[in-house]
């Protein structure tokens, strides 16, 4: 009895803890953060991305499918390399800056391989921050209302 109510109370606290994942499908562009380079200029790499989708969507976090692991020799995860994210959002484009944190393969053959990537947020302006969670609080129905099909992934509001 005592042995049930401490997993219950360890089950809870630890679903507290964590922030509350999404199930959402959207599409995803991510590309590095610009670097500083010895002259102390900055260099563009939006013209160097990886188009995707997201799998999940959190207050501190978001999980994302890309084709690749890498853009040219940068990994997207490692290093603590700042990653620039746009979601588009139910017809609204939100711009965040990430840490890649961890990813593993996904797929069965070569030819459908993907990458599933963890990534946390760091930085997002104050509009982009009420888009952001104006989705998480709206999406299921900001979907439906966008035209965008909802493919059964078990969103939830």
């Amino acid at each position: 009895m005592i042995r049930e109510l401490v997993s219950r109370f360890s089950v809870t606290w630890v679903e507290r803890r964590a922030s509350v994942r999404k199930k959402y499908e959207v599409p995803v562009k991510v590309y590095f953060a610009p670097e500083k380079n010895p002259l102390n200029l900055t260099a563009s790499c939006q013209d160097l991305f990886l188009a995707g989708e997201t799998v999940d969507l959190s207050e501190t976090g978001v999980g994302f499918v890309v084709s690749s692991i890498r853009i040219k020799e940068k990994y997207l995860v490692g290093q603590d390399r700042i990653l620039t994210v746009e979601l588009d959002l139910a017809g609204k484009k939100v711009r965040m800056q990430m840490i890649g944190k961890r990813y593993e393969r996904v797929g069965i053959h070569a030819s459908t391989e993907r990458y599933l990537v963890g990534a946390h947020i760091i930085e997002m302006s104050p509009d982009d921050r009420v888009k952001y969670e104006h989705f998480m609080n709206h999406g299921k129905k900001l979907l439906k209302t966008a035209g965008v099909p909802a493919f059964g992934m078990g969103m939830v509001d």
